[in-house]
């Protein structure tokens, strides 16, 4: 590269470079342009600041804790359990109160069992029999209650049977009751705690009411006109979900309280409050599906007076309830701020870019303005050695 090159490449460093614009003169492309404008602006506005809150850094990592508790007590009188007061020990489980707790509404009880001998029951597919091949000894009935004996029960003159078993005798047989025994529980009440912390803010808050007032949570149930009180009626709870307590009762269910934080930490704390959300998560479209209702078995265990164990199993039918949490809070920050508005500018020049093209490419004149758009430019004439160019200027105003 010459001396000369050199120089002019130095020079260029120090020169100021800027654009050309032609002022068309359309009163559509102009309007259009217009219009884009005030579209872009007021998305920027009022859905990236005002609805998304986009200039708020956020925080969703929401650490919370949940405690349950339940009250309400109810009679029954069968013919297994006789007259019988049940209190939250008997029908919540677990009895210390978390996130998830079970509420017995139905029973099947098989008191008295004790480790015996005895017929598996007719409804175990696995342990009917023809002979006593068909029952090898010390294998367990496939979903039964014991492991076999190596004998087949028949009943009489019967050809077919069930295998007899070693197990906690005699099995449970009977079938759910079409009507629930604790359906009082209807009416029973649910105390629902909520600690929230979003750590990147530093802010805690719980769903209890702040008052002085210590007669609040003696009295209060939550509903559309007591939305801030924790105490749900079980019966309101179930349906909200759009199902009959009653109903779900008798084979049991599960109902997912959902508990939503949205705070804006711009406001006053006060104005941070948990909104309820209540579903039912378990299959109740299908009558008889097999996937509907929720149970499981327990048991307690007593000894007689020659110190021989024996207990009285239950098969619990009720309903499940999961709480769940989760939020976010936002709160003013500059970063964010700048970016979202660095964006909107930057779409600004989409409403440009797309009137270029409306101009020059598809309304009936684009040849005139194509050509006052773009120049050719071409070596220019030497004059005594020196290369001259006709001054151009920096702004045009084209009229069509």
């Amino acid at each position: 590269m010459g001396q000369a090159g050199c120089k002019g490449l130095y020079q260029s460093l120090l020169d100021y470079k800027t654009e050309k614009y032609v002022i068309a003169k359309n009163k559509k492309v102009g309007l259009l342009y217009r219009l884009l404008q005030v579209s872009i602006l007021t998305y920027l506005v009022v859905w990236v600041f005002l609805v998304k809150k986009c200039y708020q850094d956020t925080d969703t990592s929401l650490q919370s804790s949940i405690i349950t508790k339940v009250k309400g007590v109810t009679f029954t009188n069968t013919s297994e359990l006789g007259e019988r007061l049940w209190d939250v020990v008997d029908y919540v489980v677990p009895p210390q109160g978390e996130n998830v707790f079970f509420v017995v509404t139905n029973l099947v009880v098989t008191p008295n069992q004790r480790q015996d001998t005895c017929a598996e029951s007719e409804r175990i597919p696995d342990a009917l029999c023809h002979e006593d091949s068909d029952c090898p000894p010390g294998k367990p009935v496939v979903a039964g209650n014991g492991v076999r004996t190596g004998r087949c029960l028949r009943a009489g003159s019967a050809q077919k049977g069930t295998c007899e078993i070693f197990a906690w005798c005699p099995v449970e047989t009977k079938s759910r009751p079409v009507k629930p025994l604790l359906g009082e529980a209807e009416d029973f009440t649910v105390y629902i705690k909520n600690f929230i912390r979003f750590p990147k803010f530093n802010f805690s808050k719980t769903n209890v009411l702040d008052t002085r007032d210590r007669t609040f949570l003696k009295s209060c149930k939550f509903g559309p006109k007591n939305p801030y009180c924790p105490i749900f009626r079980l019966g309101s709870v179930v349906s909200w979900t759009g199902s009959n307590f009653r109903e779900m009762a008798v084979q049991g269910g599960v109902i997912g309280i959902q508990i939503e934080w949205d705070c804006d930490l711009d406001r006053p704390p006060s104005e941070c409050n948990p909104r309820y959300y209540f579903n039912r998560l378990d299959n109740r479209f299908s009558e008889n599906s097999l996937s509907s209702g929720y149970n499981f078995r327990f048991a307690k265990y007593y000894r007689d007076a020659a110190g021989v164990e024996f207990r009285t199993l239950f098969k619990a039918y009720g309903i499940r309830f999961d709480v769940m949490v989760n939020g976010k809070a936002g709160k003013f920050s500059i970063i964010p701020t700048i970016i979202n508005v660095g964006s909107g500018v930057a779409l600004m020049g989409v409403g440009s870019f797309f009137c270029d093209l409306v101009l020059i490419y598809f309304i009936k004149k684009s040849n005139f303005y194509r050509d006052k758009k773009y120049e050719e430019v071409r070596s220019g004439h030497q004059e005594n050695g020196k290369v001259t160019v006709e001054p151009l200027q920096n702004l045009q105003a084209v009229e069509a």
